[in-house]
């Protein structure tokens, strides 16, 4: 029985599983990099990755927390950017300001920017996805609360074994924008 046992296992074991959804996560996170036309490896649409149904619900939960923390961390990182100097390092200011309350300070307000990307680092193990995350994806969703992503079912079914396919992707990106319908407006007659 599978009292109160949550999750799919997609037929791997747990260690597969977990490295699975590290790849998938970091995967997302990469197509948002800086390509050129000629790299062989560079995704269609930016910010969007096709996966199998199952799995792409599995993962939206781990992408979702990811951007959360990181919009955390840049906030931190924001806070700490007033006891920052723009001394060169190594120089003689720099150092007057390394021995001072300012770097402490500094430090300090630093610290839970540095905890944020260290957590993300644990959950996809890939630095590269980690920067851009918080270079790139954090920041376009620093006022949104939440639903970073929307998972969109796709009609043609995987070749082979006519799986489910589904996309994963940004939500803001590839928006399709819709207009609302207005009542038309009628010339009224003039009060006589």
């Amino acid at each position: 029985m599978r009292h109160r046992r949550k999750g799919r296992v997609l037929g791997r074991s747990p260690a597969h599983r977990k490295a699975l959804f590290a790849n998938m996560v970091s995967a997302i996170f990469l197509t948002e990099r800086d390509t050129t036309e000629l790299d062989a490896n560079a995704p269609k649409v930016p910010g969007r990755i096709v996966t199998t149904l199952e799995k792409a619900k599995e993962i939206r939960p781990l992408v979702e927390k990811c951007i959360t923390i990181a919009r955390k961390g840049l906030a931190a990182e924001a806070g700490a950017a007033e006891f920052a100097t723009q001394a060169e390092r190594g120089s003689d200011e720099w150092k007057a300001w390394r021995k001072s309350d300012q770097w402490k300070k500094w430090a300090d307000a630093r610290s839970p920017g540095i905890t944020a990307r260290r957590r993300v680092y644990s959950m996809i193990r890939d630095k590269e996805a980690v920067s851009i995350l918080f270079a790139k994806v954090a920041p376009r969703f620093a006022d949104r609360p939440g639903g970073y992503t929307r998972i969109m079912r796709l009609a043609k079914p995987r070749l082979g074994d006519n799986g489910t396919r589904a996309i994963l992707e940004f939500v803001g990106q590839n928006d399709r924008v819709t207009k609302k319908a207005t009542k038309p407006a009628f010339e009224t007659a003039p009060a006589s």
